[in-house]
């Protein structure tokens, strides 16, 4: 989630030496940092789940991170840490700080960061050539949109409901939309 914007002019350089001597994380875009914010019980949950099943699933042919790995999209940024980012490039694996290269990128939407997930974050994803398919969990209710990249380059939804069987081509596997929602209690469930 992103916090109100600070306004700190910087170089991705400055940025990738001044990041983490911070207390707290920063995503970088076009020479501003911004503040994150941290996330809800089922926020958490949902990414875990889905983290967990694609570690198990890969088991070590793939890299798998959830929110404290940052994704650069291109030489000059920017950086996002996204909920869940998985990386099946060997070149990811010689680098603590990055991930460059993501086939996989996942964001369980919030009330807050929706609209920034659809539309700009989503835009300069998809500048990542190795991304294959982009999802969006959402997480006050059982519902995932999944964009994959065609043959043709061109990036089509497909959308999955309570009841559906997830299918990530990326990393060949298919999972139960429930298995995301494991343990998550809605806002709507505690009234």
């Amino acid at each position: 989630m992103l916090a109100s914007p600070q306004r700190q002019y910087m170089s991705p350089e400055a940025y990738l030496e001044w990041e983490p001597l911070q207390e707290d994380r920063y995503e970088y875009i076009d020479g501003e940092v911004f503040a994150m914010t941290g996330g809800t019980k089922p926020h958490n949950r949902i990414a875990f789940n889905l983290a967990s099943a694609l570690d198990n699933h890969l088991d070590g042919s793939c890299e798998v991170y959830i929110s404290d790995v940052k994704v650069q999209v291109s030489a000059r940024g920017p950086y996002h840490y996204p909920d869940v980012v998985v990386s099946c490039d060997q070149r990811d694996k010689n680098t603590n700080q990055v991930i460059c290269h993501p086939c996989l990128i996942a964001e369980v939407l919030s009330p807050s960061t929706e609209a920034m997930d659809r539309g700009k974050k989503f835009r300069r994803y998809r500048q990542a050539e190795s991304l294959q398919e982009y999802l969006l969990i959402q997480a006050d209710h059982k519902g995932v949109e999944c964009f994959r990249k065609n043959e043709a380059g061109l990036w089509v939804l497909y959308s999955y409901e309570a009841e559906d069987e997830l299918v990530l081509e990326t990393v060949d596997l298919s999972l139960p939309i429930e298995a995301l929602y494991r343990q998550v209690q809605f806002e709507a469930d505690l009234l």
